[in-house]
């Protein structure tokens, strides 16, 4: 469906504005992104005021019971919901700058140790092993010589090595064989690169699913498949989107690991395995472009109607100490 028919559909079936108006700031590099757009344009038709900001223009004064956040010379005051939205690169800086806002009382979308926790793929890989999350065979080395028998353990290949760093299927490589597979690790650990090998779940044929999860409700989900001869369904990567039905199973799976790793909004990727859903990762700042254009739905509008319910209530879900159910109060 062309964007344009698909935004004048959108708009037809708007929900009527709430009364109270908020202040909303959203933290982007980019306000011209797709993702930045669509959340300012559905803010703005509820009625709420929005100010997008670059986060590495933000700095801060670090202050006991008076923090402060500025900007460009100014001093931001007076939100009342911050959404982030910070890419990988920059999530220590962009984390930081949300934590200062919840400092000082400002409603976050998805709290800062939930996205930090996220973005560390070690990590968040075994929080949800712990929690029973099906999971694709994984493992984790430091020393070279430990290599072999850390193929083996993942089940030999072909297998996936990842960087702990990498985004956007950027860092992931298919080792065939084993001496493939040696070579790649190898040359990984003598770079000093933290990496993780996982079992290849071939069964997946190029695909994955992607869940959108608002609150604790899988709102809408899409097939990527990636393009011929590519492992990775990445869209960056010229992978193509398409609408799909989620099991039970797969539904309550996504809705766990986005509760795990404590985000109110994320996407989750999961593969379908011969023995069921296996999780891949869990994006804290998930596109809307790909899935609005598959499902068909305002996604970004049902993001600002969380805001709108959860500000009521002041309700976060790793409730930092920083954080107060009552404004106005350190």
């Amino acid at each position: 469906m062309p964007v344009v028919l698909f935004h004048a559909k959108i708009y037809l079936n708007l929900r009527s504005v709430k009364s109270k108006i908020m202040k909303i700031a959203i933290l982007s590099r980019n306000s011209k992104l797709y993702s930045t757009t669509r959340l300012v344009e559905a803010a703005q038709a509820r009625g709420h005021q929005v100010r997008v900001l670059d986060v590495l223009r933000c700095y801060m004064n670090i202050t006991s019971h008076n923090p402060s956040i500025h900007y460009r010379g100014e001093d931001l005051t007076g939100f009342d919901a911050v959404i982030p939205r910070i890419g990988a690169s920059v999530t220590f800086y962009g984390t930081a700058v949300l934590r200062q806002f919840e400092m000082m009382n400002v409603f976050p979308l998805n709290e800062s140790v939930a996205i930090s926790r996220s973005r560390d793929k070690l990590r968040s890989t075994q929080l949800l092993a712990r929690k029973g999350i099906g999971l694709p065979v994984t493992g984790f080395a430091h020393n070279p010589d430990d290599i072999t028998d850390l193929i083996d353990q993942v089940g030999g290949a072909p297998l996936v090595i990842k960087l702990l760093q990498g985004t956007q299927g950027i860092g992931v490589v298919l080792a065939e064989t084993h001496n493939a597979a040696e070579s790649v690790i190898q040359a990984f650990m003598g770079l000093n690169a933290n990496i993780m090998v996982q079992e290849f779940i071939k069964e997946a044929d190029g695909s994955d699913i992607r869940c959108f999860v608002v609150g604790d409700k899988v709102v809408a989900a899409m097939k990527r498949q990636g393009a011929k001869g590519e492992f990775r369904s990445n869209l960056h990567r010229g992978g193509t989107a398409s609408l799909i039905r989620l099991t039970p199973e797969e539904r309550s799976t996504a809705v766990r690991a986005a509760r795990i790793m404590g985000l109110n909004v994320c996407g989750v990727d999961m593969l379908r395995s011969n023995h069921g859903p296996v999780i891949m990762e869990v994006n804290s700042s998930p596109g809307l472009k790909g899935i609005e254009a598959a499902s068909e739905k305002n996604i970004a509008d049902m993001i600002i109607q969380f805001i709108e319910k959860r500000f009521e209530t002041m309700e976060t879900k790793d409730k930092l100490p920083t954080w107060t159910r009552t404004r106005g109060k350190g």
